[in-house]
C-alpha cells in the first residue's frame, strides 16, 4: 500500500439519504404530513411512518423508540426549543402559503423577503419541527 493510499482521506457523501425526526404523537404527525405535503406513507410500522421527499426519505419516529437509536444521547423535549430546520424548495413562497393555510397549516413566519436574497415562510409540524419553504 503506498503512503499516498493509507492517508487518503474518504469523500463525504453527495447527499443525504435519510432524517429521523422525533414526534409525541406519530398519527398526527402522519396525518399532517399527508395531508400537508400530500405524500403517501413508503413504509410504516407501529413505531414509525417513512415519507420520501425526492432521494431523502423523513422517518418519523415515535419518541419512546428514539432512545435506542441515539443513546447514550437523550432525546429533548418538544418545548424546549427548535435545533434545526428542515428546507423545500418551492416555486411560489406566497402561492404555496396560501395552498398550506387551506390545509390547516399556521404559519410561523412570512412570507418574507430574506436579506440574502430569497423569500421565505416557516411553519411548524405536530412533532415541532421546523420547515421552511423558499424560492
Amino acid at each position: 500500500m503506498t503512503d499516498t493510499a493509507r492517508t487518503r482521506t474518504p469523500a463525504w457523501p453527495t447527499g443525504i439519504s435519510a432524517i429521523t425526526l422525533f414526534t409525541e404523537d406519530l398519527d398526527a404527525t402522519k396525518q399532517f404530513y399527508q395531508e400537508v405535503f400530500g405524500l403517501p406513507v413508503a413504509f410504516e410500522n407501529d413505531n414509525s411512518a417513512v415519507f420520501e421527499f425526492g432521494n431523502t426519505i423523513i422517518n418519523l419516529l415515535t419518541a419512546t423508540a428514539a432512545p435506542e437509536l441515539i443513546a447514550p444521547a437523550r432525546v429533548a423535549q418538544p418545548d424546549v426549543g427548535s435545533r434545526l430546520q428542515l428546507t423545500l424548495p418551492v416555486d411560489d413562497v406566497d402561492a404555496m402559503c396560501t395552498e398550506l393555510t387551506t390545509r390547516g397549516v399556521t404559519l410561523l413566519n412570512g412570507p418574507m423577503d430574506r436579506p440574502w436574497g430569497i423569500r421565505t415562510a416557516s411553519f411548524r409540524d405536530p412533532g415541532g419541527h421546523i420547515w421552511e419553504i423558499a424560492q
